[in-house]
């Protein structure tokens, strides 16, 4: 339990949580710093208490004495907690705009994705809308289910270690990719976005996640019941369309884990300005279960019907518009084929 008084502002716009000292009125002037004399570090503390079945909740509660003790001498620490689905959206982006110095995903891979789509709004980066000069920083401590994204990094699943890094405060410039489809609204993704088989196991995994990481073994054995290897159209940057035929999984890449551990893209980097894509192509049911270990240790490039390369943009099309090929980015489903996946260079500056 957090020993200091602990205060809630409602209002409209996402509220924040102070783990610090009591709240007074003015959002910005207390919770982001309280004033331009200030040379304090504004962290901004996105928690999902129901992640890992509400372990999440109950490890940050175990953590915040260790953040405070190493942090507050040296920073305003904020915690917000998320009360549904694409409220760390809305808390990220009003961070931003109050200034924050940086914003962190407390939790998994989940969690993170929301935060990084709050960087963004109306196509552009949100500290593009303010032009204030200011650069808010993304960070990370995973404490969900699945942290793929930070294991590209060689971070281990420890949040201790992630609050030296916050301390520490070194910053890195990384990549985000950019999904469009046929309507206007953008999508973004920090770690792996997938079609077909994969996209459609991560839709049913989500639905297991009180077993811990068996819930992406129990989503594929679901996905594979009833599926089919489907033609796609497919067009790599500025080049020609090209038909890739019975396409098992297609995965694009800008880091390199997914599914719990699984190195699907292992040439992938968020500072490598493009992504790596992957296809798999007429894969039976017993292609993964002999080749499995290939798929987790990052050696299944040179397996036949095997495809790697690398891309700045892709599109791709379903051939027969059935409607039915699923798309998800970090895990997150998003719908169907057709879809266009840019990668945004740079994008984003990272605690590292």
């Amino acid at each position: 339990m957090i020993s200091c008084a602990v205060a809630i502002i409602p209002m409209a716009k996402p509220s924040f949580i102070r783990a610090e000292q009591p709240l007074a009125s003015d959002l910005a002037a207390d919770c982001m710093g309280g004033g331009a004399t200030s040379r304090r570090r504004d962290l901004v503390f996105v928690v999902n208490p129901r992640g890992a079945n509400g372990r999440t909740g109950k490890e940050w509660k175990k953590l915040l004495p260790f953040l405070r003790s190493r942090l507050r001498s040296d920073c305003n620490i904020c915690e917000s907690l998320t009360s549904g689905p694409c409220h760390a959206i809305d808390i990220t982006r009003e961070a931003i705009r109050e200034g924050a110095d940086a914003v962190i995903a407390v939790g998994g891979d989940g969690t993170l994705h929301e935060v990084v789509n709050g960087f963004f709004w109306g196509g552009k980066p949100v500290s593009d809308h303010e032009q204030s000069g200011h650069t808010t920083a993304l960070g990370l401590i995973p404490l969900g289910t699945g942290s793929d994204f930070a294991r590209t990094f060689g971070w281990k699943n420890d949040p201790y270690e992630a609050i030296e890094r916050i301390s520490k405060g070194i910053r890195s410039r990384i990549d985000v990719g950019v999904i469009t489809g046929e309507s206007a609204e953008s999508h973004y993704f920090i770690n792996v976005a997938d079609v077909h088989l994969s996209a459609k196991a991560g839709y049913y995994a989500s639905r297991y996640k009180k077993f811990g990481n068996l819930c992406y073994v129990i989503g594929a054995l679901q996905a594979f019941f009833g599926h089919h290897n489907k033609d796609l159209r497919i067009k790599v940057d500025d080049g020609d369309w090209e038909v890739y035929s019975q396409v098992t999984a297609l995965c694009i890449g800008n880091a390199k884990y997914f599914g719990g551990g699984m190195k699907i893209t292992p040439n992938a980097h968020p500072s490598s300005r493009n992504f790596e894509v992957v296809a798999l192509q007429d894969f039976k049911w017993y292609d993964f279960i002999l080749k499995l270990h290939k798929l987790y240790n990052g050696t299944h490039l040179s397996v036949k019907n095997v495809s790697s390369k690398s891309a700045c943009t892709i599109e791709v099309e379903e051939i027969g518009g059935s409607r039915s090929i699923f798309v998800q980015s970090d895990g997150e489903y998003l719908g169907f084929l057709p879809r266009k996946f840019s990668n945004l260079p740079s994008v984003i500056e990272m605690i590292s």
